[in-house]
């Protein structure tokens, strides 16, 4: 580089200035073509220094329009991007909100939520009115008044609308009964697996408080169980052995296995526990979740319910592949269904298969390994473990895993990932046709074997849910919440010091997208120039704002004026 920068603060003012100090400059004309082919770019420093102020380095340009002045302006706003890969800013604030989320929530010692409110009577009209549309409704199908029924399914679309917007959560039931329902299935305990004491779950989130001032928490590591063994690197000793299927397939229904295993424990425990957790793989390339849990629980009782926490997938045998290579389903036109490329048979219809079935496909269950520990908030202990959690969460699951470590581990992943590319992570899932079963939703679109969920990607491999699970309530507050929280707590600050901030919420602004082709639209690095400077400056009013609010923090008070005395 043939110029240096030198920061200098001005402590009166509180505003930040970044001078520039002449260096040896670069002879460029002297270099060859190779060389200044090696320099950067000037979009790569522009997105160097965004990254190293914190600004968003992938901005999502949206036209802004002022009703109330007509003024028109282009503006990036965050693109929310969750892996450093992406956009390290956004990835380290998501993670920052996470980590707030995670603090606030472990060591309540109240309820965060209150009990729901009472319904209004405009809602209970709304309901009423909805129930005699879908009674119309149903009678105008029945007697074959299709004139009639459409205008019904209308209105009962704008009731549902209304009930919207009057704070009515929930869903509707809906206007069309199902043709077929789901076989009823026994929910009779497995003979194999053993007995858990249930209790009524109380209403209860906060757990016990010990001694008069002490509320400890817990913290939970779940993992699943053992598929073949495996070296230090996590490679399998013999590949050819390992039992590749089920670890795909428990991989596949982690999630469920993991929602189980709450509902076990809290009817053991007989409140209504509440978690904060994220999923990670282990070594060998597998699922395990560590949990932030309130309350003070046992070892004893979490061994317990781990062992007796099982998920039977009742779905149809996908053993064996039927169809694959050049001879998959075609889809026939007159059936408007997937049929066999052969004899043109028509595939077994997804209810048809699960009407059939006498037994589980699938048994996920956890491993023996299960880890647990009491922990004391406001220690740095808990501080600790809220990094733990959210340590990996701006990587993807591959980043996590270090296939470059060893040979053996990336031909560990290579099969994993095969495996997974043939199992059907839902009922919808286009890999069933090449077990010759029909999924739900199929369509001429179709493609067999080709499916988009998140579960067969090779960046996933086998995750299908989010990376961060979260009860409820566990905060009380969502994570946009959290997020306003946040600005809220910085723009009293900035009002308490003297700043005043234009009243953006108040303003009538209407966003739309940029259109393609717009002649006002500034060029990547402008737009990051300009944010970079105006990251600066919103800085320079913070660090202002701090150091005023300390100043009056550390000033003496004048207390004759405000005692008794005095009055």
């Amino acid at each position: 580089m043939n110029e240096s920068t030198k920061v200098t603060t001005n402590e009166t003012v509180g505003i930040t200035a970044v001078s520039v100090v002449p260096a040896v400059p670069l002879d460029v004309a002297g270099m060859t073509s190779a060389e200044r082919a090696r320099m950067p770019l000037t979009l790569d420093v522009v997105k160097a220094a965004a990254e190293q102020h914190g600004v968003c380095t992938r901005p999502v340009l949206r036209e802004v329009v002022d009703l109330d002045t007509g003024e028109v302006r282009i503006v990036g706003i965050r693109c929310n991007a969750t892996q450093a890969t992406k956009c390290p800013a956004c990835a380290d604030r998501n993670r920052r909100s996470r980590m707030a989320q995670c603090r606030e929530g472990w060591h309540l010692d109240h309820e965060p939520v209150a009990e729901r409110h009472t319904p209004t009577d405009d809602q209970v009209e709304l309901v009423t009115y909805r129930s005699d549309l879908t009674a119309g409704y149903r009678h105008a199908v029945a007697t074959g008044k299709l004139g009639d029924a459409d205008d019904y399914r209308e209105g009962i679309r704008e009731a549902d609308c209304d009930l919207r917007r009057e704070g009515v959560r929930g869903n509707l039931p809906a206007v069309e009964r199902p043709a077929r329902t789901t076989p009823a299935r026994s929910t009779r305990r497995r003979q194999d697996a053993p007995n858990l004491p249930r209790r009524k779950v109380d209403k209860r989130t906060v757990g016990r408080e010990f001694a008069g001032r002490y509320r400890p928490s817990t913290f939970v590591t779940l993992t699943l169980d053992t598929y073949g063994k495996v070296r230090t690197d996590g490679a399998p000793v013999d590949p050819a052995t390992y039992d590749y299927r089920r670890a795909a397939r428990d991989a596949v229904h982690f999630a469920s296995l993991v929602d189980r295993w709450w509902q076990n424990l809290r009817r053991v425990v007989g409140f209504d526990v509440q978690y904060f957790g994220t999923v990670e793989p282990q070594r060998r390339i597998t699922p395990h979740a560590h949990f932030a849990v309130r309350g003070s629980i046992p070892h004893k009782v979490i061994r317990r319910v781990t062992a007796a926490t099982y998920l039977q997938v009742w779905w149809p045998e996908h053993d064996e592949i039927k169809y694959s290579g050049g001879r998959l389903p075609v889809w026939d036109m007159r059936a408007k269904g997937f049929a066999d490329p052969d004899t043109g048979a028509a595939l077994t219809t997804w209810a048809d298969a699960v009407a059939e079935l006498d037994q589980p496909a699938h048994v996920a269950e956890f491993g023996a390994q299960v880890h647990s520990k009491g922990i004391l908030g406001g220690t740095e202990e808990a501080g600790r473990h809220v990094g733990y959690l959210t340590k990996y969460l701006t990587k993807s699951i591959t980043e996590v895993v270090d296939t470059d470590a060893s040979a053996r581990l990336v031909d560990h992943a290579d099969r994993l990932a095969a495996q997974l590319a043939v199992t059907p992570c839902s009922e919808r899932c286009a890999v069933w046709l090449l077990y010759g079963i029909q999924p739900k939703g199929a369509t001429s679109r179709t493609t067999p074997g080709h499916c988009k969920g998140k579960a067969h990607r090779r960046d996933t491999l086998g995750l299908p849910g989010r990376r961060v699970l979260v009860s409820r309530r566990w905060s009380g507050k969502t994570l946009a919440e959290h997020k306003s929280d946040r600005a809220t707590f910085v723009r009293e600050a900035l009002e308490a010091a003297g700043i005043s901030k234009p009243d953006v919420e108040r303003a009538r602004l209407q966003w739309a997208p940029v259109r393609p082709g717009d002649p006002h639209v500034p060029s990547r690095t402008e737009l990051l120039m300009h944010m970079i400077a105006q990251r600066l400056k919103w800085r320079a009013e913070y660090d202002q704002a701090q150091d005023v609010l300390a100043r009056l923090r550390l000033a003496p008070v004048d207390v004759s004026a405000t005692s008794p005395a005095a009055a």
